[in-house]
């Protein structure tokens, strides 16, 4: 059923890479949440009516939120597809990720209804006139709920969309919660036990919790978490790839939003090619990048030494010197500054987040160990990565 819809409605469909397809997917998968959403309100409002159950009116209204997240994923997209402009330079991607908050923000407000509806119906319950009719329209609810997740979801990962794995979350959640308050009317019919507002509170607890979830992971991007893992190493690699750079560093991803990404990195060239020569090969690789992984990067040239004795000799000490202090730090843009009676080393520390060592301390002990093999150096050190 999902690639038939995706056959119907969305042109190029498989090209999930182009931002017009993207858009496309988005909102087919917004317009499919809304009609669905809205045709299961009013099936299961029937059966809650029909049955006298606060858990089946309130399982009604979560679709009928579930509709208006369809209108907020659709919307999304749809602003998220707005080119670029004097205000906004980076583009309007990360309205994407503002829909998915969206979404989860509205989960957490059903859940909060649904606490107080089944508390009052644990405080003052009442009578549940259980039909085949009730039994039937949840049954396909959950029919229809478990192939909607398996379509956000999957529509989710074709297009790396938050917004949609979210959306399928939420569709899941709408599986247990439904199996959840079929089982309970089950067992006030089979046992003449009323669970019903219990039923929808554990359901509540359940919705209230996912949500959390889902808020964590769509503020995540848009206060700038790490890069992905495998799209660093794809981007190292394509630069590596180039015979003349010799090594890399400070890899800095910002991400404005799908397909919206921007980053700069460190490569070391050898100080004896021609600036020219080497404006081209950095251009060069620019424009591979952006084609290969739609990443738009900027390189900045570190001239390196590796045929110089001394340069390629202390840069072989203090490599040791570090690894004896702290090997979990590392060392790049390493140049040799001064006259012949005394040089500066200048270099870069990498210093990882959760190293306690201070910067400070670190330095000390780096000076301490080039001291004792040679006070003809000292150092300059900066430091990324912790403060």
């Amino acid at each position: 059923m999902t690639r038939l819809l995706l056959r119907f409605f969305v042109k190029n469909h498989e090209n999930y890479g182009d931002a017009a397809v993207r858009a496309s997917v988005g909102k087919l998968a917004g317009a499919t949440g809304i009609v669905c959403n809205i045709i299961l309100f009013l099936g299961k409002l029937l059966a809650g009516i029909l049955a006298g159950s606060v858990a089946i009116i309130a399982d009604a209204v979560n679709n009928l939120s579930d509709a208006s997240s369809s209108v907020v994923t659709l919307l999304g997209f749809r602003l998220a597809q707005q080119p670029a402009d004097q205000d906004h330079p980076y583009g309007h991607a990360r309205y994407e990720y503002l829909s998915g908050l969206m979404v989860a923000v509205l989960i957490l407000v059903i859940g909060v209804e649904l606490v107080k509806s089944s508390v009052g119906k644990i405080i003052h319950p009442e009578a549940i006139d259980f039909s085949l009719l009730t039994v039937g329209i949840l049954v396909a609810s959950v029919l229809v709920k478990l192939w909607m997740s398996l379509f956000f979801g999957t529509l989710g990962k074709k297009i790396n969309s938050l917004t949609l794995q979210a959306t399928a979350v939420d569709s899941r959640n709408d599986v247990v919660s439904t199996v959840a308050v079929l089982a309970g009317c089950l067992v006030g019919y089979l046992c003449h036990i009323n669970i019903d507002g219990y039923v929808g509170l554990l359901v509540a607890v359940f919705i209230l919790y996912s949500g959390v979830n889902i808020v964590k992971e769509t503020i995540s991007p848009l206060l700038g978490e790490q890069a992905d893992e495998e799209l660093v190493e794809k981007i190292k690699r394509k630069v590596l790839s180039c015979e003349e750079v010799l090594n890399v560093h400070d890899l800095l991803v910002h991400d404005y939003g799908p397909g919206r990404c921007f980053a700069s990195i460190h490569a070391e060239l050898s100080a004896r090619l021609d600036p020219m020569e080497v404006h081209d090969i950095l251009d060069d690789i620019e424009c591979e990048v952006l084609d290969a992984l739609n990443v738009h990067l900027v390189i900045h040239y570190d001239p390196v030494l590796p045929d110089d004795a001394e340069w390629a000799e202390m840069s072989n000490v203090v490599g040791e010197i570090i690894k004896e202090v702290a090997p979990e730090v590392t060392m790049h843009c390493f140049r040799m500054v001064g006259g012949a009676k005394q040089k500066n080393l200048v270099f870069d520390l990498m210093v990882p987040y959760d190293l306690k060592k201070p910067n400070q301390e670190l330095k000390k002990e780096i000076d301490a160990g080039l001291a004792a093999k040679n006070k003809k150096y000292g150092t300059v050190i900066r430091f990324d990565g912790k403060e």
